[in-house]
């Protein structure tokens, strides 16, 4: 559901009671915590529970399972999820009685009223990163508020308001929520095409990003990684328009510059340099390149901010990730299950490098699930094409949200492209059937990944249960 940004977004504490359609997922629940946090009275509903939810029961929110006009009886204010149907039954009954409704970018927006927001945006990396930046500053004795898109490892939360002026947030350009930000400062870590579906065409997209250099204060900064082409050019308009920027990447022309970068298993080191000079070792507990790029991203904005370089890396050193990225589900007779939110190519190279590490000596087994008809229309090829990573590979059909299906895209578009003999490669009806040809395919020593953005992250567990009884 499209809900139009209204043209003053007023601060948490004026929108009266607040209720939230759609509280159970990542974005709006860390809203809702926040506010409850502040002192705003907030109640919610989704269609299921999630596991969001008992964290913000234990603060008082009221969370309904189900929606229903009546939920939203004593609301003033609604904030509403993007994935909400035209048809929601509290939406209409908020705009029959004329109630003030957001959208989540507008929700976040009116939570960072009055702190300097610490925005952190880009297509790929925007959670690990916004919890790298986290992880790092409550290393460094400040105290945050952020608000992340998945379960940040230090807290055990995505979300929280902390006694510090700054606001660390992830910056989604999905919906364009991250041109309502007025950043203090920003990171990108890279820009490449995606969510086409909202943007139409790769320059527009561009395009966006550039409205969100403009929306940032004059007196803050950017940090770009320079080793990605877009956020290069990103960096270049930047500087033209007078913005403070500091890039970082193995390029020689970085201003914080990677050296000696080494993956070894589940872990990441490299030693970063300041125009010539060696600042020292930055030691990861995450594996892949793509998350050094990211840590030191974080690292350099810390910096900016005045904080120590070695407790920024021991935050950094400390941070074991967020949900679904790169996460561990278990492991039964030496098989590892990993899941990712990768959907796009770029995210699926870089963490079946992260898995190659992984693994060792074992194969890489993963699983796909294609998020949105119009990103599998555009990138299926592709998408296939970085499956290729990969030992053996399962293709699942598209997750179809917020757009119609097209029988004319489905899952097989991947498959097709993967570059392995057909015998590594198997295209299945659903998430029971992808299970049981993981569990099948998998031996000792090898390391298994689901991948995608949509209900795959269920078929983990499925398969360490068929492993356990196997």
């Amino acid at each position: 559901m499209r809900i139009p940004v209204p043209d003053e977004i007023l601060p948490a504490d004026r929108l009266g009671r607040v209720h939230c359609v759609g509280i159970g997922g990542a974005g709006i629940s860390a809203i809702a915590r926040i506010m409850a946090q502040q002192g705003v009275e907030v109640s919610g509903s989704d269609d299921h529970d999630t596991p969001f939810l008992p964290a913000l029961r234990e603060l008082g929110v009221t969370c309904h399972l189900g929606y229903d006009a009546d939920h939203v009886a004593a609301a003033d204010t609604l904030v509403v999820t993007t994935a909400a149907s035209e048809d929601n039954p509290e939406v209409l009954e908020a705009r029959r009685r004329g109630l003030r409704i957001l959208p989540r970018s507008a929700g976040l927006a009116a939570v960072m009223a009055g702190s300097r927001v610490l925005a952190v945006a880009g297509t790929h990396g925007k959670t690990t990163t916004t919890g790298l930046l986290t992880s790092a500053l409550l290393a460094a004795g400040r105290d945050p508020s952020y608000a992340v898109g998945g379960v940040l490892s230090a807290t055990g939360r995505n979300a929280d308001a902390g006694s510090d002026d700054l606001f660390v947030a992830e910056a989604d350009e999905s919906d364009g929520a991250f041109l309502h930000y007025r950043p203090h400062a920003a990171i990108v870590t890279n820009v490449e095409a995606d969510h086409l579906d909202n943007w139409g065409t790769e320059e527009a997209y561009h395009r966006a990003f550039e409205e969100f250099v403009d929306s940032i204060d004059r007196d803050g900064f950017l940090v770009c990684v320079l080793d990605d082409l877009g956020a290069a050019d990103l960096a270049r308009f930047a500087r033209d328009s007078g913005l403070d920027v500091v890039t970082v990447g193995e390029s020689a022309d970085a201003d914080l510059r990677i050296h000696d970068l080494a993956l070894a298993g589940s872990t990441s080191t490299c030693r970063v340099s300041r125009s010539g000079t060696d600042l020292g070792e930055v030691r990861l507990r995450i594996p892949g390149r793509h998350y050094v790029l990211d840590a030191v991203a974080a690292l350099a904005t810390g910096l900016r901010l005045g904080c120590a370089f070695d407790a920024l890396v021991d935050g950094l050193g400390a941070f074991t990730g967020t949900g679904r990225r790169m996460e561990l589900k278990g492991e039964v007779d030496g098989i590892r299950v990993y899941d990712s939110y990768a959907h796009h190519p770029v995210e699926i190279r870089g963490d079946l490098e992260a898995a190659r590490a992984l693994a060792g000596e074992g194969r890489v087994v993963a699983a796909f699930q294609p998020h949105l008809v119009s990103r599998t229309r555009i990138f299926g090829e592709a998408m296939g094409v970085a499956l290729g990573a990969a030992d053996e590979v399962v293709v699942l059909d598209v997750y179809v949200a917020r757009e119609d299906p097209d029988p004319a895209v489905t899952g097989r578009l991947v498959a097709d492209a993967v570059p392995l003999a057909p015998e590594q490669v198997a295209y299945v009806g659903g998430l029971p059937a992808a299970a049981r040809e993981l569990a099948a395919r998998a031996r000792p020593g090898d390391l298994v990944i689901t991948l995608g953005a949509g209900d795959i992250t269920t078929v983990g567990p499925q398969v360490l249960a068929l492993l356990g009884s196997a």
